[in-house]
């Protein structure tokens, strides 16, 4: 896990919300030990929402794991 201050999510739509806190996350950085494509896989988890993620990962300098 990044150290620091904890990172809330974006702005998401609530189906994206309830898939990532159904899947155990909830800050942004936990985001950067999985990969974008097991993101896709949740029920409620868009192609927007994943972009949006994506964008506020980059703006802290993170991303998606590359396993």
């Amino acid at each position: 896990m990044m150290s620091g201050k904890k990172t809330e999510f974006p702005k998401l739509a609530k189906p994206a919300i309830r898939a990532l806190k159904g899947a155990g996350f909830s800050q942004l950085e936990q985001l950067t030990e999985v990969e974008e494509e097991e993101l896709a896989k949740l029920h409620g988890m868009g192609p927007k929402a994943i972009e949006q993620l994506r964008l506020a990962l980059l703006e802290r300098g993170w991303q998606f794991s590359t396993k």
